[in-house]
């Protein structure tokens, strides 16, 4: 179902409530998605994005009833990801020789995902396409988050078609971000960025800054995820741009595995020596094999400091623990510290090499961990407890 946004713009989207998962099975989607597509009528026609192929056919049916294909002027792809370009070709057989405004990077994305060599004008930043009272300015934004990425605006409406950037994964009918619940969709947005943007965060910032030079009015910005910013819609941006700057909040995040919970009570011993010491520091723990490892990231990103936990098997790491240390290397997180910890019964290598990766992912490791040989006791708990009280000295 179409809904009118502005006089020349309606949302032709698509919105997913069953989605639990994106990008294969790598990041959760508890609250769904949408995948956001728009037309705009002045007086030319333009279509800005499709959506995922599973509704590929839905979608061509649908803007059948919204408008004569034919009239459909220009195609601009933002962004080539199968989530938003996943119903392109479907569209393309209907309106074959429709020109394709997208980025250079673009167009061989789309070549080399549906090998057709479609009508493509490839555009740059600055790059304008006059379409009656309104004209539409294309600003590159490569990396955020593929190389082909780009935004558009739409002058007149003022308004800034601003692809993945300052969007979510979280399904909503009522489309607007003042409709709807405020603490999960920040939620969302800070996950999206924690999981997905955190490591082009100096492209972030440039990028931003890039656009806010420009001066610009901004009355709505249109995601191709979530919501439509419309109250306040440059909060999300003040937003992006403290999180990209190494963003951390007061709190130590202690992430572990355990087999035979004997890391687990290290884990919650070490938690309450923290928090004996300085109250104020928020502590939350998360089980690597039973929380879900999106959440725990977007977590990581919040945190000062994080302690990583896991017990020895075959002279190494538990699998979950192992899975997410290589998700933190890739995320490239700033400004954070790090330690380690893990529960043995005769060899005990697992601090040692947790350390090293948290190293290689760029953590400023604070000291050499901690061991506990089989169960803590009572003596055990207390060196645990006085590790979480120095832990915190360390910290500063």
């Amino acid at each position: 179902m179409s809904k009118k946004i502005t006089d020349k713009v309606t949302w032709v989207g698509k919105v997913d409530w069953e989605l639990t998962t994106f990008h294969g099975h790598e990041y959760s989607t508890f609250k769904g998605s949408s995948y956001n597509s728009y037309l705009i009528r002045d007086e030319k026609t333009v279509l800005i994005d499709t959506v995922w192929v599973p509704y590929d056919k839905e979608f061509v049916s649908n803007l059948k009833k919204e408008i004569d294909l034919k009239q459909i002027d220009y195609i601009i792809a933002n962004h080539n990801e199968v989530d938003h370009s996943g119903a392109l070709a479907e569209l393309m057989r209907e309106i074959p020789d429709t020109p394709i405004y997208c980025t250079a990077n673009g167009a061989k994305i789309l070549k080399g995902h549906y090998h057709q060599d479609w009508n493509f004008v490839t555009v740059k930043t600055g790059d304008t396409l006059d379409i009656g009272s309104s004209t539409l300015t294309f600003v590159e934004a490569p990396m955020l988050h593929w190389p082909d990425s780009m935004m558009t605006y739409m002058s007149g409406d003022n308004i800034l078609f601003s692809n993945d950037a300052f969007g979510q994964h979280y399904a909503t009918e009522s489309l607007y971000n003042d409709k709807v619940d405020n603490c999960e969709l920040f939620q969302e947005a800070i996950k999206y960025y924690a999981n997905i943007l955190t490591p082009f965060s100096r492209f972030v910032t440039k990028k931003i800054e890039e656009v806010l030079s420009f001066n610009l009015p901004v009355d709505l910005i249109c995601t191709s995820h979530g919501v439509i910013w419309k109250d306040n819609p440059t909060q999300i941006i003040e937003k992006y741009l403290e999180w990209a700057n190494n963003y951390q909040e007061n709190q130590i995040t202690i992430i572990y595995d355990t087999m035979w919970n004997s890391t687990r009570k290290m884990a919650e011993a070490i938690a309450s020596g923290i928090t004996k010491t300085d109250p104020s520091v928020t502590v939350k723990l998360y089980n690597a094999s039973l929380d879900d490892k999106n959440d725990i990231i977007t977590e990581i990103f919040k945190s000062k400091a994080i302690l990583m936990g896991c017990p020895t098997i075959n002279n190494g790491l538990l699998h979950s623990i192992g899975g997410l240390l290589e998700m933190i290397k890739g995320l490239k997180f700033k400004n954070k510290k790090a330690a380690a910890f893990g529960s043995y019964g005769w060899s005990g290598e697992s601090v040692k090499q947790v350390t090293e990766k948290l190293k290689e992912a760029g953590f400023e490791v604070i000291n050499d961990g901690i061991r506990t040989l089989w169960v803590p006791d009572a003596d055990e708990t207390t060196k645990l407890i006085d590790y979480g009280v120095s832990l915190v000295r360390q910290l500063g």
